[in-house]
C-alpha cells in the first residue's frame, strides 16, 4: 500500500507554522488560489490567503470560486483581490460539464501567467489535475494516495481543522500564518430599519445547514428564540430563500408566547446585508454553517450547535467569545450506520435524521446568556 508522505518539492524548511514553512518561492506576482464549495468553504480559506498575501506582498490573488464567493468578496472587506467563477467540473464545482467551456477557461488561465497555484479544495482526486491545468509555474496543495501529486504537497486527511489545513498548505508555499481564523469587515452599512434599538441586544438565529443531519429541530430554535425574546432581546432570524419556510416557522413558534420580538428576515438580505447586520449583533446562534463561519469572521460572538466529528473540522478554536455545543451521536438514528466514516471512506446512508437532536436548549440559552451580559458590560449598558 502506497504511504502517504508530505511532498517537499526539494525545498528546505525554513520554519514552522501549522507544519512546516518551506522556503519561499522566487518572482511571485500572479496566485490563483482553487476553493469551490459554499461560503465556509470560503472562509475556511481565508487565513491561507492571508499568509499568501503576507509573504508574497507585490502578488495579487484570484480565487477561483463560486458565485457565492464573489458575493462575499464583495460584501466584505479581506485579502481576496479578485474572483474568477469556476466552470462546472466534475470534483470541483458540480453541474453539466461543457467540453468547449472548460477549455476556454483554461486556456484563459494560462495567458493569466499565474505563478503560483494553491489547491485548497479537498485531497486532490478531481482538483489536483484540475490546478496542473491552469500552467502555473509552481504548484502546492493537499494529495490523498490516490490523487496526482503536485510540486509541494501536505497529505490530506479528513479530520483537520480546515482553517489549519489551509494554513498547513500555505506553509508548504513559504507562507507562515498571520491569523489563524478569518478576519473580515463588511463593506456596507447595516440597514437601521432591522435594528429595534430599545431591545437589550440582537440575537441573530440561522437554523440551516448545507447537511440536513446538521440542523438542530426548527422547535428547539423557536424555543430558544422565544426564551431569548423574553429576556428583552430582538431575535432575527437569517436564511436564504430555500429556508425561508424554516425561518417564518420558527419565527411563529416563537411568536405565541413572545409576540413582536423575533422575525424572520429569510430570504430579504442580499451577502452585504446579512454581513452588515452579522458585524452588528450582540450573538450569533447557528448550526455549522456558512453564516455562523461568517459571523465569527465578522467579530461577532457566536453559538454553534455541531457534530462531534464537524467540530473538529470547521469548530471556532477559542471560547472567549465562541461556544460550541457538540452532539455525540456516531450512528444513523434510522439505520445504526456508522457516520464517523466520512467522505469516500465509506458510503453515506440515505437518511437525513438529525444528528444534533439531543443538544439541550438549555445549554444553548445559558451560552447566549452569558455571551450576551459579556457583551452589554463591554458597551456599557
Amino acid at each position: 500500500m502506497e504511504q502517504l508522505t508530505a511532498d517537499f518539492g526539494g525545498a528546505g524548511i525554513v520554519g514552522t507554522g501549522v507544519g512546516p514553512v518551506l522556503e519561499k518561492f522566487e518572482g511571485i506576482s500572479r496566485i490563483a488560489v482553487l476553493r469551490g464549495g459554499g461560503l465556509g468553504d470560503l472562509l475556511f480559506a481565508v487565513p491561507a490567503i492571508t499568509a499568501l498575501k503576507a509573504a508574497y506582498p507585490g502578488a495579487e490573488v484570484t480565487l477561483l470560486g463560486t458565485p457565492i464567493h464573489e458575493q462575499v468578496v464583495k460584501a466584505t472587506v479581506g485579502p481576496i483581490d479578485s474572483v474568477r467563477i469556476l466552470p462546472y467540473a466534475e470534483g470541483v464545482r458540480p453541474g453539466e460539464e461543457d467540453p468547449e467551456g472548460l477549455e476556454r477557461f483554461f486556456a484563459e488561465m494560462r495567458a493569466e501567467g499565474f505563478d503560483l497555484a494553491v489547491q485548497l479544495h479537498g485531497g486532490g482526486r478531481y482538483s489536483n489535475p484540475f490546478l496542473l491545468r491552469l500552467g502555473a509555474r509552481h504548484t502546492v496543495g493537499t494529495r490523498t494516495v490516490d490523487a496526482a501529486s503536485l510540486e509541494r504537497t501536505v497529505p490530506y486527511l479528513y479530520y483537520q481543522n480546515e482553517p489549519l489545513r489551509a494554513l498547513e498548505v500555505a506553509g508548504f508555499a513559504g507562507a507562515p500564518p498571520v491569523d489563524l481564523e478569518a478576519k473580515l469587515a463588511p463593506s456596507a452599512s447595516l440597514d437601521e430599519d432591522l435594528v429595534n434599538n430599545e431591545a437589550q441586544a440582537l440575537v441573530v438565529i440561522h437554523p440551516g445547514a448545507t447537511d440536513p443531519r446538521r440542523r438542530w429541530p426548527a422547535e428547539r430554535f423557536a424555543e430558544l428564540a422565544a426564551a431569548c425574546a423574553a429576556d428583552g432581546c430582538q431575535v432575527l432570524v437569517v436564511g436564504d430563500l430555500n429556508e425561508q419556510p424554516l425561518a417564518e416557522r420558527i419565527a411563529e413558534l416563537a411568536a405565541v408566547s413572545s409576540p413582536g420580538m423575533v422575525r424572520s428576515v429569510a430570504g430579504e438580505l442580499d451577502v452585504s446585508g446579512l454581513a452588515a447586520l452579522l458585524a452588528r449583533c450582540t450573538v450569533m446562534v447557528a448550526n455549522d454553517s456558512g453564516p455562523r463561519h461568517l459571523a465569527q469572521a465578522l467579530g461577532a460572538p457566536t453559538v454553534g450547535i455541531y457534530w462531534a466529528g464537524n467540530v473538529i473540522n470547521a469548530g471556532a478554536l477559542g471560547r472567549s467569545l465562541h461556544r460550541v455545543h457538540p452532539s455525540w451521536t456516531t450512528k444513523c438514528p434510522r439505520c445504526g450506520i456508522d457516520v464517523t466514516q466520512v467522505g469516500w471512506t465509506a458510503p453515506r446512508c440515505s437518511h437525513n435524521d438529525s444528528l444534533v437532536e439531543e443538544v439541550a436548549v438549555t445549554a444553548v440559552y445559558e451560552d447566549v446568556r452569558g455571551l450576551t451580559a459579556r457583551s452589554l458590560h463591554l458597551r456599557g449598558r
